[in-house]
């Protein structure tokens, strides 16, 4: 598919495996073990410049486009899904500051780039995941500013963060229109941490709770406009689903790699597995699918570089991707048999990883719905 790739497309995409075949895959195994933010290979690739990817060069980025830190993605989750994650953060976060931050905000951009400052956003509440319109976290304007009080869950990093970027409600209107987002000091006052998650997968990302109790932040902390934040986050979402799509989509890629070449070399009824039907069909789905869902990741970002709608695009990879990735990530361990289940294997992890994919950053229950309701519109 080299031909439907620029030369820079191409070229970022090579260093991004490079880095991570050399770096993150002989460092996996032992991060999903040790449940531990590795910063060594965060600040590698915040020096190979990969936060600022989709940044354009007079914000600080790189210059490149969507479909690069698509390719990024995917090389970086092929060998671990927990670092693809991870690089997700400060790409997201940068992302938004330019977009939606005041001019001291926007100063953090640099510092989030080179790895110095490490963010998180804190949106998901112990009792409101995919209904974000209904977060209870409240924030309350004060003389000094605002006084923000709650309880977020989930928050990924959130045990490392040095920067939070946190959504509470501020407005007397239910619902989405009541709601703004503050830059928060994870060090002061007000401001602690529960414990990590004990997670199926993705180990390695710090993921907490993050507890407000009367934080007084100055009214400059507020990024963009009053009661506006559900929107913008809205927008960040389907940005977002075009990284976990790619995420998803490079552990399919590794799974189909370990399926391949394990089933080259087992042996069973006197000869290798790769010669019985039953594994070339699962082997052939598992192409396919991949081929496809890569054509609607990067279908959906061209749509996103040219300034086109893309919300429904981007749920059409987020929804198809992650299903076929839990599809066949099950098939490839399948096919390695009862070695499949043994952490001897990268497939178990793979397997673990991926099944967050379906859930983050909407439901797939929830992208069907998105998807509908964008059909009806088109067709109404």
């Amino acid at each position: 598919m080299n031909h439907f790739y620029t030369e820079d497309q191409i070229s970022l995409r090579d260093t991004a495996r490079r880095f991570a075949e050399a770096e993150v895959l002989p460092r996996a195994a032992a991060i999903d073990r040790e449940d531990a933010f590795d910063r060594t290979i965060y600040r590698g690739m915040a020096e190979l410049g990969l936060f600022g990817t989709s940044l354009p060069e007079v914000a600080g980025g790189s210059g490149f486009d969507t479909v690069g830190t698509c390719l990024v993605m995917e090389e970086l989750a092929r060998c671990s899904g927990a670092i693809g994650n991870a690089f997700a953060i400060p790409v997201e976060a940068a992302l938004f500051l330019h977009h939606h931050g005041n001019e001291s905000q926007k100063a953090l951009i640099p510092s989030i780039l080179d790895g110095s400052i490490l963010m998180a956003t804190a949106m998901t509440e112990p009792d409101y995941g995919s209904d974000t319109a209904s977060i209870t976290t409240s924030a309350r304007r004060t003389a000094e500013g605002w006084v923000i009080n709650g309880t977020k869950a989930w928050v990924t990093l959130g045990g490392v963060a040095d920067r939070i970027m946190v959504f509470a409600r501020t407005g007397k209107d239910a619902g989405h229109k009541g709601i703004s987002c503050f830059m928060v000091d994870a060090r002061q006052p007000g401001v602690s941490r529960g414990k990590n998650e004990e997670l199926l997968g993705m180990h390695g990302l710090e993921d907490c709770q993050i507890i407000l109790e009367d934080v007084l932040v100055p009214e400059e902390a507020m990024i963009g406009a009053e009661n506006t934040a559900f929107k913008t986050a809205m927008g960040n979402f389907n940005f977002s689903r075009l990284l976990m799509s790619s995420m998803a989509l490079g552990m399919a890629q590794a799974a189909m790699e370990d399926a391949v070449a394990y089933a080259t070399t087992r042996k069973q009824f006197g000869g290798p597995i790769m010669g019985f039907q039953a594994i070339q069909f699962m082997v052939a789905d598992m192409s396919t699918d991949i081929a496809a869902a890569r054509l609607l990741i990067h279908h959906a970002a061209r749509l996103y570089d040219a300034g086109q709608p893309y919300a429904k695009e981007a749920a059409h990879a987020k929804l198809f991707t992650t299903d076929m990735a839990m599809k066949h990530v099950s098939n490839a361990l399948q096919i390695h048999g009862g070695n499949g289940y043994s952490r001897d294997y990268r497939i178990e992890r793979l397997f673990r990883d991926v099944r967050l994919a379906q859930i983050y950053e909407g439901t797939n229950q929830i992208q069907r719905v998105i998807i509908a309701r964008q059909v009806e519109k088109e067709l109404a």
